[in-house]
């Protein structure tokens, strides 16, 4: 689900409740992309939501007003809230988490080389597992399920079991893992 916002367009990759809006506000987390195309740039207003953003191509610099400024670059991440006046400079795409109530949320970039095999460790005590692969090819095994995952395809889990994913990777690849706990 693509929209426009004011710096660029945003994707739409999971909310949670699956019934929720993202215009009512009503979820608890959401994950999507945006891709900052303008080179000044204002973040939309959310009162009520924590944002945590990652830098998945480009640099920005973001500012905070009344709170701080830094520079953004590849797989930085910035957490801020949503009701702060917040503007960039500079192009990027990066991911985005939302939430809305008092969760427990992680992002994590990893980077695996053409055939290279990863033992991704799941920590328990996280109620949702989320990989999204942004660049790459990536074959996964998670207990005696099997994975293909391409550009852009996001894959959730929940109710986390399985103590370690298992990953190869086709050719290099780029993922993002968000954790998240109630």
């Amino acid at each position: 689900k693509v929209s426009d916002w004011s710096g660029g367009t945003t994707t739409q990759l999971y909310i949670f409740p699956p019934d929720a809006s993202y215009q009512k506000r009503n979820f608890i987390f959401r994950l999507s992309t945006a891709r900052v195309e303008m080179e000044k740039s204002e973040f939309t207003s959310l009162p009520g939501v924590t944002r945590k953003i990652m830098i998945l191509d480009g640099e920005i610099r973001i500012n905070h007003q009344n709170h701080y400024a830094k520079n953004l670059r590849k797989f930085d991440v910035d957490t801020f809230e949503g009701d702060w006046k917040t503007t960039s400079v500079g192009r990027c795409t990066d991911f985005n988490l939302m939430t809305t109530e008092k969760i427990s949320v992680d992002l994590t970039a990893v980077v695996i080389e053409e055939n290279q095999l990863l033992d991704y460790p799941v920590e328990p005590g996280w109620d949702w597992l989320i990989i999204y692969l942004y660049s790459g090819h990536i074959n996964m095994h998670l207990d005696n399920d099997f994975f293909d995952l391409g550009p852009g395809n996001l894959l959730v889990i929940s109710n986390v079991t399985s103590s370690a994913l298992h990953l190869k990777a086709a050719k290099k690849s780029e993922l993002v893992f968000s954790k998240v706990k109630r």
